[in-house]
């Protein structure tokens, strides 16, 4: 059965993109660590963004044929693991339901609460404790829970951050990611 854990909140990159742009204080990774992106924005030091161009989101792989090539295989991968991602968030915000009304609390209420949550989510996780959403989730691959209508006007525009920026990526992070895809095309042939 597959399992997964919340292990730090993500917000729109495109919020991330402009903290940086206005403060140096903003929480970097690690050496060697990175921001999972989409392919709106550039590959910058900590920002893996897909290949733009390729096929990517989960629909295109199931309607046509079998990645080919290192940047189809490497967006593939990237896609899957945003899926994830995105079907972790959801489960999570409907188990709390609080989390779908955060912008009406002060920044230092929202960070509790999602603190808050997320060490129940992954205790509830880490101790095998039965739940019929995350049991639903861990059945079937393919389920996003929907956030009922009465939280829409709480809910931000599905992928605001697909559109693209006019920053250039990174020579670097261009080579890593060339040399990660290639890496993973070759341990797959």
């Amino acid at each position: 059965m597959h399992r997964w854990i919340l292990v730090f909140f993500v917000i729109d990159f495109k919020l991330i993109y402009m903290q940086l742009i206005i403060s140096p204080n903003f929480p970097h990774l690690y050496s060697g660590k990175y921001y999972h992106v989409d392919a709106g924005y550039p590959n910058r030091p900590g920002y893996l963004a897909p290949y733009k161009g390729q096929r990517y989101h989960v629909p295109d792989w199931r309607k046509g044929p079998a990645p080919s090539g290192e940047q189809e295989l490497f967006n593939y991968f990237h896609s899957s693991i945003r899926n994830v991602v995105e079907r972790s968030f959801g489960v999570w915000k409907m188990k709390w339901r609080i989390l779908l009304k955060m912008p009406s609390y002060p920044i230092k209420k929202q960070k509790m609460i999602v603190a808050a949550t997320m060490c129940l989510h992954n205790f509830i996780r880490e101790n095998s404790v039965d739940d019929k959403l995350f049991s639903k989730c861990d059945r079937n691959p393919d389920y996003v829970p929907t956030i009922p209508s009465r939280y829409n006007k709480y809910v931000p525009i599905r992928n605001i951050g697909d559109t693209s920026t006019s920053e250039s990526s990174d020579r670097n992070m261009d080579k890593f990611r060339v040399d990660l895809a290639r890496a993973i095309y070759l341990s797959r042939s």
